[in-house]
């Protein structure tokens, strides 16, 4: 049975997508970026802010499951500017550790509201 996902601890979808949705064992998260939920403002104008932010979201989504990054099987990063791929690691570092989930890391032309990185995962219960 599919199950909706929404927390007010990540911001709200802005657009015809659920921030989540749970399934067969696994939580599929909407991809986020890195506003602030309170604000609905970019948590800063830098890349390691963002992603922070961004990683807090998913965060928020996965405790509202009872769940945390720990659970994380797969991740999708969309990056603005491929040149933030070792900043992206840095920041990704602090909330994964070993095993490392799946990964993909891609370059777009550009993301939703002017961001500078968006981020999805997939997480197994």
């Amino acid at each position: 049975m599919v199950k909706v996902i929404a927390t007010k601890e990540a911001p709200a979808a802005v657009g015809a997508y659920s921030q989540a949705i749970s399934v067969n064992g696994m939580l599929f998260v909407s991809g986020q970026l890195g506003l602030d939920p309170a604000t609905g403002t970019f948590a800063g104008s830098d890349f390691k802010s963002q992603a922070e932010q961004s990683l807090k979201n998913i965060g928020a989504i996965l405790k509202s499951e009872g769940l945390d990054f720990s659970n994380v099987v797969k991740t999708s990063v969309f990056l603005a500017d491929i040149n933030d791929f070792a900043a992206l690691n840095e920041v990704y570092g602090r909330y994964f550790v070993e095993p490392y989930p799946a990964r993909s890391a891609v370059a777009v032309k550009s993301l939703p509201k002017g961001g500078l990185v968006e981020m999805e995962v997939i997480a197994a219960y």
